[in-house]
């Protein structure tokens, strides 16, 4: 690298934040590689190398930083937005009191949506929440679950449970009746 070195790059990261740090290098002292490590980077891969390894290696890490679940989704409290009440242990969604059978992808996209009301999420985004990123899933079949949902509480009198962006993903509504 023609102005800093990968150390330096890597302080710098570490000093801004928790972004995800491989190492890819000719230098492979063992003493390069544990103050590459120690500096904060995830992984240290040596020249010549594997392509495929290096990919197995930057999916772990991947999975590592981005498979933690959200705060909200940790503490399993009992979520209510207007007459919708998920509680998260129990796997069980009321609609003004009432229960509503739901499959455990409804449930988890319901979740997601409940957890931050304000935030519009992709179709990306949801499949990331619900399996994990670079999960192979289609984003139509998200369509297809909230289109199942909107079905299911419309049953009970729910007619603005999932608002649509259209070009930007979904979130939930107003949860009025």
């Amino acid at each position: 690298m023609p102005r800093m070195d990968g150390i330096e790059v890597c302080r710098r990261l570490r000093g801004e934040g928790d972004v995800p740090i491989l190492f890819l290098s000719s230098r492979d002292d063992e003493i390069d590689r544990i103050l590459g490590i120690e500096l904060g980077a995830d992984d240290y891969v040596t020249k010549p190398f594997s392509p495929r390894e290096v990919v197995a290696r930057v999916m772990a890490v991947l999975r590592r930083v981005s498979g933690r679940p959200p705060e909200v989704e940790r503490a399993a409290t009992t979520l209510r937005h207007g007459r919708l009440t998920l509680d998260p242990e129990g796997w069980q969604a009321q609609w003004g009191g009432e229960a509503v059978a739901l499959t455990v992808t409804e449930f988890g996209i319901l979740r997601t949506l409940a957890a931050m009301p304000s935030k519009v999420f992709s179709r990306d985004a949801i499949i990331d929440r619900l399996r994990g990123p670079g999960f192979a899933l289609t984003d139509r079949t998200i369509d297809s679950h909230v289109r199942n949902l909107r079905a299911k509480f419309a049953g009970h009198g729910a007619e603005d449970l999932i608002e649509t962006r259209p070009g930007i993903g979904y979130r939930i509504g107003a949860c009025g009746g």
